[in-house]
């Protein structure tokens, strides 16, 4: 087994980017997923209230923010976090954060048609759904396969639906299922596989323009239903770092 793909993106619910290698920490990726959106409430603003932000692509380097709009225009700016702190629930976790100064919110307003601010977590890996302890996720590519024709789709689904760190090659479909509760080395890295992804809306949309295409929940509670799982709807899983190191797209895959 290889590792197929590696995905990341600075701004949680925004376009992810494909890297050909990451350095995977205790508590993920440094910078990944590590601003945020919220609305004048402090409540999160993410892809299933706000589909647009998928279109939106940020990049993040030397302490600068980039975000290029569906347009072709980019806001651009120094990350500077203003004294004002926010707490948000991210699923039922609280998240400790600052709002962000700069350009970025008025623009993303715009898009949203709504106010809406950036902010930053105070801590890395606070912004994972599930916290620091869910470091990193992995899906077989041939899952993927295996829920094109469940769906009855024509093309590849396109693995950046599920928002995941790590795809896999070389593996049967869904042999990340069995794996739950067992050490997997990917690269110089080593993952514990805690449990199942319960899966939203979210997957339904392209992943470059938010627009909704495919029925993945659907097919998922059709041909997905027997799995034994605490989670609703389970495709691919969520894991906890417990070896940091380097990983890279061909790396071996292996458990541990």
């Amino acid at each position: 087994m290889r590792v197929a793909w590696l995905s990341m993106t600075p701004v949680k619910s925004m376009r992810l980017q494909s890297v050909d290698a990451i350095e995977l920490e205790s508590a993920g990726i440094r910078g990944d997923r590590r601003f945020y959106l919220v609305d004048d409430e402090g409540a999160l603003v993410n892809a299933k209230r706000l589909p647009a932000l998928l279109s939106v692509q940020p990049a993040a380097e030397n302490g600068r923010l980039s975000l290029r709009f569906p347009d072709g225009s980019t806001v651009d700016g120094e990350v500077r976090d203003s004294a004002q702190s926010v707490e948000t629930s991210f699923y039922g976790r609280p998240v400790a954060g600052r709002i962000v100064e700069g350009p970025w919110a008025a623009a993303l307003s715009e898009l949203a048609g709504r106010a809406v601010r950036l902010a930053r977590t105070e801590r890395e890996g606070d912004g994972y759904d599930r916290g620091r302890s869910a470091g990193a996720s992995l899906v077989a590519a041939a899952s993927l396969e295996a829920l094109r024709a469940a769906a009855g789709a024509e093309r590849p689904v396109d693995g950046r639906r599920f928002r995941m760190t790590v795809g896999v090659d070389g593996a049967a479909p869904h042999a990340e299922d069995g794996w739950i509760g067992s050490r997997v080395r990917v690269g110089q890295a080593v993952v514990l596989v805690r449990e199942h992804v319960g899966r939203c809306s979210v997957t339904t949309r392209d992943p470059d323009t938010g627009a909704r295409d495919l029925d993945t929940l659907g097919a998922i509670a059709e041909y997905r239903a027997h799995i034994p799982t605490t989670e609703p709807l389970p495709f691919g899983v969520w894991c906890e770092v417990v070896g940091p190191g380097r990983v890279a797209v061909g790396d071996a895959v292996e458990l541990a």
